[in-house]
């Protein structure tokens, strides 16, 4: 089945609100028409409005890069759905790495949150990945296995269309280092397949599986050339304009 690409940019804690509508208006002029491969900004909370009031007028959708599980209430310093659904976001990223290691998130929480996404009509972008202590130890597909089991537990099928995957090896995240793309692919297949335990093969089939470890332009051709990697959830790579729409470019030229 054709999945259309997507190119996630993950701006982390990085950006002032001047600088993020910069930055944006440089998406926009280079790859903010084309919809041949979908675009999605992620710039921290502060920059939401602007950014939101940016891509208004273009092809690049807003993601947040976190949320919090209930709608409301005494929670200082989360944000919901609904705040999010306000500004016109459309995508959220919901497991991090980062948001695993620093603060506590374990699968039951993030499914908590996949689960309050679905319901607001916003896409998550669901992360896993090992360790390189899990991988050195052979224990990457069974982290991984869990991570998917445990984090999509009551999702309903009915809402596969929302839903993005983002395998992102962590010992490849901001260190330089990346999965070669066999090495990429093979986890990437072992994702469909345990999706497709799930939710049976031609919905797995459907389903976007992102790679999220240091793609950057000189390996986004041969990673998006892997048959069950559909795009890329970019980190330090995406905060320069230039190389972000490279990436860019390099999937449309793969999808083409």
């Amino acid at each position: 089945m054709s999945r259309k690409f997507l190119i996630a940019g993950n701006w982390k804690m990085n950006l002032t609100p001047d600088e993020s509508a910069a930055l944006v208006d440089e998406i926009n002029s280079l790859t903010g028409s084309q919809t041949s491969v979908q675009v999605c900004v992620c710039p921290p909370f502060t920059s939401l409005p602007v950014v939101s009031s940016k891509v208004e007028q273009s092809e690049v959708h807003l993601g947040a890069q976190n949320m919090h599980a209930e709608p409301s209430g005494a929670f200082t310093g989360e944000v919901s759905a609904e705040m999010l659904r306000s500004l016109y976001v459309s995508h959220v990223i919901l497991g991090h790495s980062e948001r695993r290691q620093y603060f506590g998130e374990t699968n039951a929480s993030i499914n908590s949150k996949v689960i309050a996404a679905i319901n607001a009509n916003l896409r998550p972008v669901f992360c896993i990945g090992e360790t390189l202590e899990e991988r050195e130890a052979g224990k990457t597909m069974d982290v991984v296995g869990a991570q998917v089991r445990e984090g999509l537990v009551n999702y309903p099928s009915s809402a596969l269309d929302l839903l993005v995957v983002a395998y992102e090896p962590v010992w490849a995240i901001g260190t330089g280092k990346t999965a070669t793309n066999e090495m990429a692919q093979e986890v990437h297949r072992e994702v469909r397949k345990i999706l497709s335990e799930i939710f049976g093969e031609s919905a797995a089939s459907s389903i976007r599986i992102l790679y999220g470890g240091s793609m950057k332009p000189e390996n986004a051709a041969g990673l998006l050339a892997q048959p069950d990697i559909d795009g890329g959830l970019i980190g330090g790579a995406s905060l320069s304009s230039k190389s972000f729409c490279d990436i860019i470019e390099a999937a449309l030229s793969t999808q083409a």
